[in-house]
């Protein structure tokens, strides 16, 4: 084998166009998160509109949650038989037109179907990204997928203060929907002036990597207790400062956001980080510290140091771990749209499971329940990776040189 060879398979490969599908997945997931917080800050606006009450309106939680499920599983298989970004492009305009519609009907049934659909959207957006994405950068992905989950949570974390300022400007929540609506727009006319990612079923290095159904299974579970423990912590955090007495409202609600911040500052940090660690150390490093950090609040229950300490450790140390775990995956086996649909499969089921777990755990066990149920899966979710680790190695570059041999 001779010397450019060995250097061609060794050197990462940069990819015509790279650069601006890059940025064009970027600014689609700046929209999808501001798609992922809009529901909080406007539930009160759409009961009213609705004339329901509060009780009932929570439902369109679930509709999203289950929208989100079927567009995970539904387009994952799309992008395998679509040119993926007329089908990105499309989930944009399609999230653009339910967000206009959202604020407008006045049956809660009707506005039951529009979040179910926006969910569908946002799901096929999410797969979309996340999957093109590693055709695009394959073995290199790592930097980038962090970067990608970052403008996510940048997203999130603006949508909130875009929601704020349109309502204050016009004193409902219509105006609202219809910015981000808006916003859904320049990402999907960049998205259909760039060539899609050559369809995928094998990796870009020549070798093949069968799909596993006992290793995608278990990702599937993985994803389940992972991001089950990620919206468990966002969500009852909050509720946990207030009944252990740790803090007031006000408190529990900066705690929750310092939780959001540090996730979203650890997204950002791992980018760095994954250009010089390989995937399965970020895990790693990620499982262990988010078992760190509950146990340090389990065990130091009337702390509140403790509680502040734990939540910056959880936020810091949860963030990479999703969007490297693709990058992991992706040594071991090829990465499909049907792969990223199960992903998110996965993902969805946690977030809709864990919570509501919690839930009625809370108040007949004490709130202690919570952080029990988040080390249990966050153990769980440590013994697949080893267990991935053991049973799954990745395939490395001698492999490839060999065959190329």
């Amino acid at each position: 084998m001779d010397t450019e060879a060995t250097l061609a398979t060794h050197t990462p490969r940069t990819r015509s166009g790279a650069i601006p599908k890059t940025a064009a997945y970027y600014l689609a997931f700046v929209a999808l998160g501001t798609n992922g917080a809009v529901l909080g800050p406007t539930l009160s606006g759409l009961a009213e509109h609705t004339q329901t009450q509060l009780s009932q309106i929570s439902l369109l939680f679930t509709a999203g949650w289950l929208g989100y499920l079927l567009g995970s599983f539904l387009g994952g298989r799309l992008y395998d038989r679509k040119l993926g970004h007329p089908v990105m492009a499309a989930s944009l305009i399609v999230m653009a037109a339910m967000l206009a519609l959202a604020p407008l009907p006045t049956f809660f049934w009707l506005l039951f179907a529009v979040f179910l659909i926006l969910g569908i959207a946002q799901g096929t957006l999410d797969v979309g990204g996340n999957t093109l994405l590693v055709w695009v950068h394959t073995d290199d992905v790592t930097p980038y997928m962090n970067g990608l989950h970052f403008f996510f949570g940048l997203g999130a974390t603006l949508s909130p203060f875009i929601i704020a300022q349109a309502m204050l400007h016009s004193g409902d929540i219509i105006w609202a929907y219809w910015t981000l609506a808006v916003l859904m727009l320049p990402a999907a006319v960049w998205l259909l002036r760039l060539r899609s990612p050559a369809i995928q079923s094998e990796s870009q290095d020549g070798l093949v990597r069968p799909i596993d159904g006992r290793l995608l299974a278990l990702i599937v579970m993985f994803c389940i207790f992972l991001v089950g423990t990620e919206v468990s912590f966002g969500g009852w955090i909050f509720s946990y400062a207030v009944a252990t007495d740790l803090g007031s409202e006000t408190t529990a609600a900066y705690l929750t956001s310092v939780f959001w911040g540090t996730f979203t500052l650890g997204r950002l940090l791992a980018i760095p980080v994954a250009f010089r660690l390989r995937p399965s150390a970020i895990m790693l490093g990620g499982l262990v510290g988010c078992l760190i950090s509950l146990s340090i609040i389990f065990l130091w229950p009337n702390s509140s140091a403790a509680l502040w300490l734990g939540t910056i450790g959880m936020g810091l140390s949860m963030a990479p771990i999703f969007p490297t775990a693709i990058s992991f995956v992706e040594r071991r086996m090829s990465i499909t749209g049907r792969v990223i649909g199960w992903f998110f499969v996965g993902a969805s089921l946690g977030s809709m499971s864990m919570p509501w777990l919690i839930g009625q755990l809370f108040e007949p066990i004490g709130p202690q329940a919570a952080l029990i149920i988040m080390l249990i899966d966050m153990l769980l979710a440590l013994s697949i990776y080893v267990a991935i680790k053991l049973r799954f190695p990745d395939i490395n570059l001698d492999s490839v040189e060999q065959r190329a041999s």
